[in-house]
This record gives C-alpha cells, sequence and structure tokens, in this order.
C-alpha cells in the first residue's frame, strides 16, 4: 500500500463525522492493491465486514470473488471499497446525512489509487459516484466517463452481488456485466464456462435469512 493510503487509512480509523462511529466496531476503510486499474465500490459494511474489518467477506463478497475469477482476475488485482466506512445498525440504507459525511473518504480514495474503471456496486455508490439519480436498473453495464478524484474514470454500474442471493435471475446479469470488464480494461476478454454456482451446488442462503441485510438500494 502506498505510503499516502496507509496514512489516510490510519487517519480515518478514528473517525466520527457521524453518529455511525458509535455504534459500529471498527472502520472499514478498504482493502485490495492499492495501485489497482479497477475498483469496486458498494454500499456500506455489514455484520462481518465489521467484525473483520475488510469490506465484501460476507455471501456477497464470496461471489463478488467468484464473478472475478470468472473473468480472469482474483480480489487480490482490484481495490474494495464502500460508499459508508462504517456499518449501519441492522444494516440499513445508508442515511443522506451519513453518506454526505463520509463521501469525502471514498474520493481521496479514488484520488490516492488513481484507477481506470471503477465498478459501482448498486444503487448507492453509483449514484453518488455519476452525480445522477438514475437507478441502477436503467444503467447496469452501460459505461460512462466521470470526473473523480481530479482523474478522468470510466464509471461502470453493476448490480450489487447481493441482489443474486435473492434473486437468482440477476447472476446471469452480473456475469454478463462482468464479461465486459476485461474490454474496459483493454485485456482480451475471458471465455467463462461455468457459472460461479456450479450445477451441483445448492442454491445460495440469502443473507436476510442470517442476519438483517440491506434489501433496498441493490437493485
Amino acid at each position: 500500500m502506498t505510503l499516502a493510503l496507509v496514512e489516510y487509512q490510519d487517519a480515518t480509523l478514528g473517525c466520527t463525522r457521524c453518529p455511525l462511529s458509535a455504534t459500529r466496531t471498527q472502520v472499514v476503510f478498504g482493502s485490495g492493491d492499492p495501485n489497482a486499474e479497477l475498483m469496486f465500490v458498494g454500499e456500506a459494511p455489514g455484520f462481518h465486514e465489521d467484525q473483520q474489518g475488510v469490506p465484501f467477506v460476507g455471501q456477497a463478497g464470496q461471489l463478488l470473488e467468484k464473478l472475478l475469477n470468472g473473468i480472469g482476475l482474483s480480489r487480490s488485482d482490484v481495490y474494495i471499497a464502500n460508499v459508508l466506512k462504517c456499518r449501519p445498525p441492522g444494516n440499513r440504507d445508508p442515511q443522506p446525512e451519513e453518506i454526505e459525511a463520509c463521501e469525502s473518504h471514498l474520493f481521496r480514495q479514488i484520488e490516492l489509487i488513481k484507477p481506470t474503471l471503477v465498478g459501482t456496486l448498486g444503487n448507492f455508490a453509483t449514484k453518488l459516484l455519476s452525480g445522477k439519480p438514475t437507478g441502477i436498473t436503467r444503467v447496469h453495464g452501460m459505461p460512462q466517463q466521470v470526473a473523480l478524484g481530479g482523474n478522468e474514470v470510466t464509471l461502470y454500474p453493476l448490480y450489487h452481488p447481493a441482489a443474486a442471493l435473492y434473486t437468482r435471475s440477476m447472476l446471469a446479469v452480473l456475469e454478463q456485466d462482468f464479461a465486459r470488464i476485461p474490454e474496459l480494461l483493454g485485456r482480451p476478454s475471458v471465455e467463462t464456462t461455468q457459472s460461479p454456482f456450479a450445477a451441483d451446488e445448492p442454491e445460495p442462503v440469502p443473507e436476510r435469512m442470517l442476519e438483517p441485510a440491506v434489501q433496498l438500494g441493490l437493485f
């Protein structure tokens, strides 16, 4: 990790900009390659992320890793962060004042990492980074050029992986949208031969069956 990113991470660990600082276990700053071309931005930490201090370590994170593997990438090749750095109680939706208080952390991360492609996972990340109110259902899989952190970046809206845990038909959509990522990175396309879930694997158990889960904002 670059020194500037390490220093900024250290500076955020004691953040008290919003009331979430009183209910979190720890700040979930982000993880991955600090020089990544591809960065993913989700919504907010959940229960497991709050406990471990790492984004996307629950079921949605496992699916994200499988989707990455399907296009020839691994988690260590990318950088992953969230709009909020602290878990909302009960995994409820982020509130506007929480996003406003936290967004500068995300923009600073993007400025330091300098990705060329940012995949926004779900409504909250897509609306914040695009600066537009259009929901993910209308814009998923449609790259757009934006200026983030003082750099020109290709923004690539994607459904949140948790959407495929709630609605299985979303998995095929996610696979199709992920299949375009190598092309957007200027790399050869990878031909996928198998879904992230093998045919003989059981249906995934929705995270809402294991703990309170955010449902709004994923679709």
